[in-house]
């Protein structure tokens, strides 16, 4: 695609590898730079240093701040935005149902992610993201809220209390930490955010979680080894590969959609003498005379944190190499894990240059959305072939023993619901034509005979979990168990309303038809209903399955991507 001229947003754009994927946009002209960072001073100051390196009053950058994955309304400079939203039971309950809950507009709006691809983030004046560099260690954002301290905390309050109940403050931190639920809830909104915004293209800078190593990385946060912060980055790392391989056969999303992943330390952006700082905060000197020894016998005494020792009210200094996200090494650290046979090195500008190439539209060989796209065993020629001759057997067996239209184990009810409307409608008028020559109302009456006159598919309906609304819309039969909330999701509806649902689309697919049969007999069309497929121009018949396909992919917009 071309650069030049475009709105271009780079998620983590004050990172190391953040920072080189913007000089490379600036070097192509994108039109506005949108420099986003979770820090209010990061975000500002690299907004600076690339107007100080790129000074073209033709070319906008403009600095954008806040946590992604919480609302705009609880961003704050003070303190975490997320440990004070965690801090307020009415946020902290609202954060779990922004994770937890099915996704709607109002979590859209609020959310901090849609505000700045949208470009309705404060300061950001409409400027929306026509494509997006994702440079978020997203999988290390995740994982490092420890789900395993939190989970062990609990653990421990209910050993030492078996007896008493758990309450809401104490589980309830569990719950926001949950690691699936916040990744897909944040590919989620950014999938909407980017279709609302017509974003054309999407590059993710991803994660191994391990620096490319195995199960066997010597390097632990202090526990087990392997680590399991480690695993769980790497897991999340993997997951989000998944999504975004996902959201790539997505018709509506993005045209361009890739991940480029690093499997080896990032290095470098600075080399210096100075204080030593983790996480923003500075490494206080402390010292412990002998005679200030603690017992090793004492438990209290191997506390991971507590007043021992003596602060010298100096700060750690030392010479040290600045790695981005992994912080401040020594060089001796940065010698031993940049050893062949460690994890090694890749330079940022090796990264940013990939990630540009697959913009353009080069072929890196570094995609891994592209490598699974080579790699995953797809639809077959066999495949397609042998279906047709499953398809013939079991509508041979249905002529013995009737149709069984659905059964609900693999869901979901919406299809099952659709199914067995269809084999309704089906049932009592044969053809297309014979449902559209019937007005809504009289459909519905001659649906609701059927199942009150025939008990054996009034049965088979409800006993599978999906109810049956009559034609007054106030009624329902039903069984034991209900799968959905509501008609549209998974009940079978004999009203009127929906009755003229249906003649839309038998009109539509008759239409369709029309067109497949009007005399081109190439390659052009899928041909995917069987009067089309067999050429059979007068018949009016239809196969419920196919009918139902049918509105997956034409209503509801739900065909497959890559096919």
């Amino acid at each position: 695609m071309d650069i030049e001229g475009k709105n271009a947003l780079v998620f983590g754009g004050a990172g190391l590898v953040g920072l080189a994927v913007c000089r490379e946009l600036l070097r192509h002209r994108a039109a506005v730079l949108i420099v986003a960072s979770r820090q209010r001073q990061r975000a500002r100051s690299a907004a600076d240093q690339l107007r100080a390196e790129f000074d073209d009053a033709r070319m906008r950058i403009v600095p954008v701040w806040g946590d992604v994955f919480i609302r705009a309304s609880w961003q704050r400079d003070d303190t975490h935005p997320r440990e004070a939203a965690l801090a307020d039971r009415a946020n902290r309950r609202r954060l779990i149902a922004d994770i937890l809950d099915p996704l709607d507009d109002e979590i859209v709006q609020a959310s901090m992610l849609a505000q700045i691809i949208q470009g309705t983030a404060t300061g950001m004046e409409g400027a929306r993201a026509q494509l997006i560099v994702d440079c978020m260690n997203t999988a290390t954002a995740l994982s490092y809220q420890n789900i395993f301290a939190s989970a062990r905390s609990l653990a421990k309050i209910a050993q030492e209390n078996p007896d008493d109940v758990i309450s809401a403050e104490e589980v309830e931190p569990l719950l926001a930490s949950l690691y699936l639920p916040q990744l897909v809830r944040h590919v989620q909104l950014l999938y909407e955010a980017m279709r609302r915004a017509g974003t054309e293209a999407y590059v993710k800078v991803g994660t191994t979680g391990t620096g490319g190593m195995g199960f066997n990385v010597p390097y632990t946060h202090g526990e087990e080894k392997p680590s399991r912060l480690l695993l769980a980055k790497a897991a999340l790392a993997g997951a989000q590969s998944s999504l975004t391989f996902l959201m790539a056969r997505t018709p509506d999303g993005p045209k361009i959609v890739k991940e480029i992943k690093p499997a080896a330390v990032v290095g470098w952006k600075e080399i210096g003498y100075g204080p030593i700082r983790r996480g923003g905060n500075y490494f206080p000197v402390c010292d412990c005379a002998p005679d200030q020894a603690v017992s090793v016998r004492d438990k209290a005494n191997l506390a991971a944190h507590g007043e021992f020792g003596t602060r010298t009210g100096e700060k750690l200094e030392g010479v040290y190499i600045q790695t981005g996200e992994n912080g401040q090494f020594s060089a001796a650290e940065f010698t031993a894990l940049t050893a062949i046979g460690q994890m090694e090195l890749v330079t940022p500008e090796e990264v940013a240059q990939n990630v540009l190439r697959e913009l353009l539209g080069g072929n890196t060989g570094r995609d891994v959305i592209g490598a699974l796209d080579g790699a995953v065993t797809g639809p077959s020629y066999r495949g397609g072939y042998l279906r047709q001759a499953a398809i013939n057997r079991l509508g041979k067996l249905e002529v013995e023993h009737g149709e069984a239209v659905a059964f609900e184990i693999l869901g979901p009810p919406r299809l099952s619901k659709l199914l067995f409307e269809a084999h309704l409608l089906k049932r009592a008028f044969g053809t297309l034509g014979g449902v559209l020559d019937q007005e809504p109302e009289a459909l519905s009456s001659a649906l609701e005979k059927q199942v009150c006159d025939a008990p054996e598919i009034r049965r088979q309906i409800i006993s599978i979990g999906i109810p049956i609304l009559l034609s007054d819309g106030e009624r329902l039969l039903r069984g034991p168990v209900i799968k959905s909330e509501d008609a549209y999701h998974g009940w079978v509806d004999l009203t009127s309303a929906n009755m003229e649902t249906w003649r839309e689309r038998f009109l539509s697919i008759r239409a369709m038809m029309g067109d497949e049969l009007k005399g081109d007999t190439s390659s052009r069309y899928d041909r995917g209903l069987t009067g089309s497929s067999e050429w059979h121009v007068e018949d009016d018949s239809f196969n419920i399955g196919e009918v139902v396909a049918w509105i997956f992919t034409w209503e509801e917009q739900g065909q497959r991507g890559k096919h």
